[in-house]
């Protein structure tokens, strides 16, 4: 019996945009990137101050289970303000930068859709 050697698949890699959500072609992807970016911070946050969901509730007074849901990437329930607010009762300092460009004709038609 003779092996013959494993034919390999030529894999296609794509480089990435730097926002997940976009490469995905969802519609907010750029919410759906500054809310994970400010619940990746909270969870750091928590992480750096070895703190549990239910210690954090004590000193935010914002509910253990919406951590909870932070921690699982459950974002649906959160406004990005909210995140913020979380964050600052954490005791983190939130800087927002802002900068607005024209989308790519391809993108502005799916938003118009």
């Amino acid at each position: 019996m003779t092996l013959s050697k494993p034919k390999t698949a030529k894999i296609q890699t794509v480089k990435g945009t730097g926002n997940v959500f976009r490469d995905l072609g969802m519609p907010d992807a750029e919410l759906q990137q500054l809310k994970s970016l400010l619940a990746a911070e909270i969870v750091r946050a928590l992480y750096d101050l070895n703190l549990t969901v239910r210690k954090a509730e004590s000193i935010t007074h914002i509910a253990a289970a919406d951590f909870s849901r932070i921690r699982n990437a459950d974002l649906g329930r959160f406004t990005v303000d909210r995140l913020m607010t979380v964050l600052s009762r954490l005791g983190q300092r939130v800087d927002v930068a802002v900068s607005v460009r024209r989308k790519k004709v391809a993108e502005s038609h799916t938003a118009l859709g």
